[in-house]
C-alpha cells in the first residue's frame, strides 16, 4: 500500500510538473529544436509581456554582436528547450538571474561596458567609465540611496531592443533623445516627489537650440545631454553654467570672464549665462536686448545715471554705427554689381567685415567700453575699406555711362553719315 501512494504521488507530481511545462513553454507542432530555448519558449508566449524580449532582441545590438540572453540573465539557453524543462533554462545553478532589479542593472550592464580588453573586441573607442560617470550622477546617487524611480541604463537605452546611439530609431539618438529625457521629466506624477518642474521639453522645443535640432535637422545644435552630459546627468550647477555653455561659445565664456561682471554675479550667486539667456528656453537674441530701449536686458539692472547704463549705452551705439556703415557697403557693391562692374575684391572683404560684426556682438560679453571699442573700430576700418571698394566701382560705372553717353551720338552720326553716303553713291550709278 505504501508503495502504491508513493507511486500515485509520483504519478500526480509529474502531471503536475507537465502541466507547469506546457504552462511556461508552449512549443508549436513541428518546430525544429534549437540550442537556444529563450527564444523559442518566449516567441511561443501569449502573454505579451512574455513574448516581446524574443520579439524585439533580434534587432539588438547585442544580438548583432553575438551577446545572448544568457550573458546578461544567466541560465542555460541549449537545455531547456531540447530537453523540455524549463527549469534547466533557468536553473539557478547555472547562474540565471531573470530580470534584474532596477538597483542591480548598472553593474549588470558594466559587466561588459567596464571591461576594457571585452570591449575593445567591439570597439576601441567605446569608454568605458560609463558606470563610473553614473555614479556621480544625481541618478547614480539616487539609486543607491535606495530610490528605484529614477533612471537607469534601461531607462533611457531600452531593454531587448537597444540600438546604437547612431541609428535614427534608438532613444539616444540626438534628435530623440530631449523626448527620451521628457518621458521621465514631463511626467508630473514622477517628477512631484523631487520638485522637479516638467516644462523642460515644451521650453527646449520652443528655443533657438530646440529649433535647430528637432525642426531643421542641425545635429551640431546641443541637446539634453550636450549640457547635462550623457550617463553623469546632472544640472549645471551656478559655478559651472559658463563652463557647460562655453564649450560651444568659448569667446562668450573668455570675454564675459575677463568682465566686471564675472565678480559681480558671483558675488550675488547668480548664474552667469543663464541670467540674461535663460536656461532651456534660450532664444535667438537680438541686438535690441543690449543698450537702453524698452527691450533692453542691461535696464533691468542698471539705472539711468550708473556707469554699467551708459555702458550699455555705448554699447548699443557701437553695434549701430557698424551695423549702418555695413549696410551702406552692402548696398554701394550691390549697385555697382547691378550696373556690371566686377565688384570680385569687395564683395571679399566684405566677408570680413560681416565678421566683424558677428566678432562686434560676441565681444559685448566684455562689458568693458574699451575693449568692446576696439573690436568696433576694427569693424569700421574693415568697413570702411569695403564702402571704398564701392564708391570706386560706382566710380567706374558713371566713368562708362558717361563715355556710353558720348559714344552713342557718335555712333549715330557715323551711321548716319554711312546711310548718306551709300546713297550718293547709288545715285551716280547710270542707268542701263
Amino acid at each position: 500500500m505504501q508503495v502504491a501512494g508513493n507511486g500515485r504521488r509520483s504519478i500526480r507530481c509529474g502531471a503536475a510538473f507537465a502541466l507547469v511545462v506546457g504552462l511556461w513553454c508552449v512549443v508549436p507542432a513541428g518546430a525544429a529544436q534549437t540550442p537556444n530555448s529563450c527564444i523559442n519558449c518566449h516567441s511561443a508566449q501569449t502573454t505579451e509581456r512574455l513574448r516581446q524580449p524574443a520579439i524585439r532582441y533580434p534587432d539588438d545590438i547585442h544580438a548583432a554582436k553575438n551577446v545572448s540572453c544568457t550573458d546578461c540573465h544567466g541560465g542555460d539557453a541549449s537545455r531547456g528547450f531540447t530537453e523540455n524543462d524549463p527549469r534547466l533554462a533557468h536553473s539557478r545553478s547555472k547562474g540565471y538571474r531573470g530580470a534584474p532589479r532596477p538597483e542591480a542593472i548598472p553593474e549588470l550592464c558594466a559587466r561588459c561596458h567596464s571591461d576594457v580588453e571585452y570591449m575593445k573586441n567591439y570597439s576601441p573607442k567605446l569608454r568605458v567609465d560609463q558606470l563610473l560617470e553614473y555614479r556621480s550622477s544625481y541618478h547614480g546617487k539616487a539609486l543607491a540611496k535606495g530610490d528605484e524611480k529614477v533612471a537607469t541604463c534601461t531607462s533611457c537605452h531600452g531593454v531587448h531592443g537597444i540600438l546604437p546611439a547612431s541609428d535614427t530609431r534608438s532613444p539616444t539618438y540626438k534628435t530623440n533623445v530631449a523626448a527620451t529625457c521628457a518621458r521621465c521629466h514631463a511626467d508630473p506624477d514622477r517628477m512631484a516627489p523631487y520638485g522637479i518642474p516638467t516644462d523642460q521639453l515644451a521650453l527646449y522645443s520652443a528655443s533657438i537650440h530646440g529649433r535647430k535640432l528637432l525642426e531643421e535637422g542641425d545635429l551640431a545644435a546641443p541637446t539634453c545631454n550636450s549640457c547635462h552630459g550623457n550617463h553623469g546627468a546632472t544640472p549645471p550647477g551656478l559655478t559651472s553654467t559658463s563652463e557647460v555653455c562655453g564649450e560651444c561659445h568659448a569667446n562668450n565664456r573668455d570675454f564675459f570672464n575677463q568682465s566686471p561682471h564675472k565678480d559681480a554675479y558671483a558675488e550675488m550667486e547668480i548664474g552667469e549665462c543663464v541670467t540674461c539667456h535663460g536656461h532651456h528656453d534660450i532664444q535667438h537674441l537680438t541686438d535690441d536686448k543690449v543698450g537702453v530701449s524698452s527691450e533692453s536686458l542691461c535696464i533691468e539692472c542698471h539705472a539711468e545715471g550708473e556707469p554699467g547704463y551708459q555702458t550699455a549705452a555705448g554699447i548699443a551705439a557701437g553695434l549701430d554705427s557698424l551695423k549702418t556703415m555695413l549696410a551702406i557697403a552692402h548696398e554701394r557693391l550691390e549697385r555697382a554689381e547691378r550696373g556690371g562692374v566686377d565688384v570680385a575684391l569687395g564683395k571679399f572683404d566684405l566677408h570680413a567685415a560681416d565678421d566683424a560684426l558677428i566678432k562686434a556682438r560676441t565681444a559685448v560679453h566684455y562689458f568693458n567700453p574699451e575693449k568692446f571699442n576696439e573690436v568696433i573700430s576694427a569693424g569700421l576700418t574693415e568697413t570702411e575699406n569695403v564702402i571704398g571698394h564701392g564708391d570706386a566701382a560706382l566710380w567706374d560705372l558713371k566713368l562708362r555711362r558717361i563715355g556710353l553717353a558720348f559714344a552713342i551720338p557718335l555712333i549715330l552720326f557715323v551711321a548716319l553719315m554711312l546711310v548718306f553716303k551709300i546713297r550718293q553713291i547709288e545715285r551716280r550709278k547710270p542707268i542701263p
